[in-house]
């Protein structure tokens, strides 16, 4: 595992529910400037890994650190304030407020610097028309727009994303990973989870294969290709 230039590193972390362990020492580092992709089976302990991350699962061994401040020892809000942004699958807007208020809400924390948001409006310009608008009433590609916006005012130093892309139109799709690619270019660190391969091929850098809670292999997203039989051995397909 490479660690030179990297914002996030993980080091034996063993994480679960209850008594039950789901991640049995995760190394992972993600360095600033890329996406790297976490890709496995259902069940491998890939959502539970971003949570981990994020301090809302429990953790029994390791480090998570973020340009070598150990976060494992903090709070959830204060993995937030640190630099940490999560955009979990399904969203989890508040549905009865408009975009601007979700907008709001996500930057609360850096009190709502109109610059954030000139960025995120500029990054996501169909949001900026719909302000007004109910966050439950916009389509599922223009919530998961919204998710990672509010994330992003945050400015965080990385971001965690659970397969964006699910469910919705190629279009849709194009947009968000061309976002990634945008906050790859300013240097935020990304760490993606995606079941898909093509999608993923398309926006990693790198991609880490995670087995019953371990990454056991890390390749070159350009070194991979859709026929690659560790797709077929670790991801199933």
């Amino acid at each position: 595992m490479a660690t030179e230039g990297a914002a996030l590193t993980i080091t034996g972390l063993v994480a679960g529910y209850g008594r039950a362990d789901v991640l049995r020492g995760v190394d992972l580092a993600v360095p600033a400037g890329e996406v790297t992709c976490v890709m496995g089976r259902n069940g491998a302990g890939k959502s539970t890994l971003l949570k981990a991350i994020i301090g809302l699962v429990a953790r029994r061994a390791g480090a998570v650190r973020l340009d070598g401040r150990a976060l494992h020892v903090l709070p959830a809000h204060r993995i937030a304030r640190a630099g940490i942004a999560w955009v979990p699958q399904g969203r989890r807007l508040f549905g009865p407020l408009s975009v601007a208020e979700n907008l709001a809400v996500g930057g609360l924390m850096r009190g709502n610097s109109p610059a954030a948001l000139d960025r995120v409006l500029a990054m996501f310009p169909r949001l900026a028309t719909r302000l007004a608008q109910r966050a439950d009433t916009l389509s599922g590609g223009e919530q998961q727009m919204l998710a990672i916006a509010r994330a992003l005012l945050l400015e965080p130093r990385v971001l965690l994303l659970d397969e964006p892309g699910e469910g919705l139109q190629p279009s849709m799709v194009a947009l968000i990973q061309a976002a990634i690619a945008r906050l790859r270019s300013d240097g935020v660190a990304v760490l993606l989870v995606e079941q898909r391969i093509e999608p993923a091929l398309r926006a990693a850098d790198r991609i880490a294969f995670m087995v019953a809670g371990r990454i056991v292999e890390e390749r070159p997203a350009a070194s991979l290709s859709r026929r690659d039989p560790a797709f077929l051995h670790h991801v199933g397909v």
